[in-house]
């Protein structure tokens, strides 16, 4: 039996059943009979053709344990639909069913905290400081000792559900009191947030060997939650000796936390190339199908094969790391905000996207730009672009607007960053704010000049006003294109240099 994913919702959806149906198909093709259950009519694993029976019921333990007593299946596969399957890997083993692949004993080393950082430090493996809190108090005090920022979350989440970066003490009081249950069974996880590249990678470990087919980088940094970020492989800006720590951690945390099948690991690339985990999933990942069609190697059937009992050398797998593809492949998020009332269009690491598009080509650039137009961005190399910038942001964003001048865009802004850049000799038209009274911000975006609004929010100093709220909103009712990291509109106007004849005075 394959437990599917259920329901599509956001952080979870159907490249899950991804896996699922790959995994169907390698079942039948051992000569086992299939058996799914998922209760999702939108999804091609409950396509009655897929599987050998389809049981179209709730993914809960009193529901699939009828099934179970009535099929008698020789295991259940729970590591390949998403975090739904894999929290009823507990209940179902307590019951006495026999769970194959990653069993719970592997699980628990991965979301548990505790038994988490046990394996870290018996491999010597860094991740950022942090520890787990029960209450209020607790909290505050470890986010005294870590150092502000701190990152929080509620333990075991898919799609970083209410997971924040906090800046000061009464911000994270006014998270722990609002934003999350907190006591002796769901403890908050409080972390130093470090600013870095974010290195994905997806891996299958059959007890012995450990196979990474690709690395990939993420455009945004840390901060944007992974599904809503693009991600690129080969990975282009990390070093030789970055991938080998990647590929030697890879190693030891799949066989140090006893994994069966498919596995997917988050890092953090600092400045000085330190390497540091975030976390460790033991199930199938989202990422799972644009690595398939990206390397070559379909993830789902080998890790497949592997809980069936066939090892990667048996597979014929011999190396950790196969070379890289000399292909670009680049995977951008897609959003729905428009359709999403109330939904506020920042990313932060609280999943929000939709769906994703994959563009490849030759060359990076190109790569970049099918995937943008692919997700639904409208790239226009002509127009004006609105910037209203975070302090902290404005050094680093100088740069990038000067490249929006250059190709020919009008520059506006709202009054701290329009005198900023205007001071370091952008020309930049003054648009005031709605808590200075005015309509001017929204008026520009309504009128239908504004060809991109880059919008940014401090971290550091503290939640920020509803101002930026508004202007999002504007922008997305608009039909504006709307970004709100620095590292996705570097990206773009790579994409617009790439496309645009560029024009001089003698």
């Amino acid at each position: 039996i394959v437990l599917g994913s259920g329901p599509i919702r956001i952080g979870q959806g159907v490249e899950f059943d991804y896996s699922t149906v790959h995994a169907v198909m390698t079942i039948k093709e051992a000569g086992y009979e299939a058996i799914i259950i998922n209760n999702n009519p939108e999804t091609v694993s409950t396509d009655y053709t897929t599987s050998d029976k389809l049981y179209f019921e709730p993914l809960c333990v009193e529901d699939v344990m009828n099934i179970i007593e009535l099929e008698k299946p020789d295991g259940v596969i729970a590591s390949l639909g998403g975090q739904t399957a894999i929290n009823l890997a507990q209940p179902l083993m307590e019951r006495g069913v026999k769970i194959i692949g990653t069993d719970c004993e592997a699980i628990d080393k991965a979301e548990n905290r505790d038994s988490f950082e046990k394996v870290l430090e018996s491999l010597g493996i860094p991740q950022p400081k942090g520890c787990a809190v029960t209450n209020i108090e607790d909290g505050v005090k470890a986010a005294a000792e870590i150092g502000y920022p701190v990152l929080v979350r509620p333990s075991f989440v898919l799609g970083g559900r209410a997971m924040q970066i906090v800046s000061k003490e009464e911000d994270l009081r006014h998270y722990l009191k609002t934003a999350v249950e907190i006591d002796e069974d769901k403890p908050v996880l409080v972390d130093k947030y470090i600013k870095g590249k974010e290195v994905e990678v997806d891996a299958i470990c059959d007890g012995q060997n450990v196979f990474v087919p690709g690395i990939m980088e993420l455009v945004e940094r840390t901060g944007v939650h992974s599904g809503d970020s693009m991600s690129v492989y080969p990975p282009y800006s990390i070093s030789d000796k970055v991938k080998g720590t990647i590929l030697t951690y890879s190693k030891q945390l799949g066989l140090g936390i006893g994994i069966i099948g498919l596995f997917n690991i988050q890092f953090i690339v600092d400045e000085d190339d330190n390497v540091f985990i975030i976390e460790v999933n033991p199930r199938s990942s989202r990422t799972v199908p644009f690595l398939s069609k990206a390397t070559g190697y379909s993830l789902a059937d080998i890790a497949t094969n592997v809980i069936l009992g066939k090892t990667l050398k048996e597979q014929g797998i011999f190396t950790i790391y196969p070379d890289e593809s000399k292909r670009w492949y680049v995977k951008a998020p897609a959003f729905s905000f428009a359709k999403l009332r109330g939904m506020d269009a920042y990313l932060s690491p609280e999943m929000k996207s939709t769906g994703e598009a994959i563009g490849y080509d030759d060359k990076l650039h190109r790569a970049m730009y099918k995937a943008l137009v692919a997700s639904g961005v409208k790239l226009q190399n002509y127009g004006t672009v609105l910037v209203t910038l975070a302090d902290e942001d404005k050094e680093e964003a100088l740069p990038l607007i000067k490249r929006f001048y250059d190709i020919g865009f009008n520059i506006e802004g709202t009054i701290g960053s329009a005198e900023f850049l205007k001071e370091h000799g952008v020309r930049t038209k003054i648009r005031h704010k709605l808590s200075e009274g005015s309509h001017e911000v929204l008026d520009s975006i309504r009128a239908g000049y504004v060809s991109y609004l880059i919008n940014t929010r401090a971290i550091l100093s503290g939640v920020h006003y509803e101002d930026g709220v508004a202007i999002r909103r504007c922008a997305i009712e608009n039909n504006v294109s709307t970004f709100t990291s620095l590292d996705t509109v570097r990206v773009l106007l790579d994409v617009l240099e790439e496309i645009t004849i560029s024009v001089d005075t003698i």
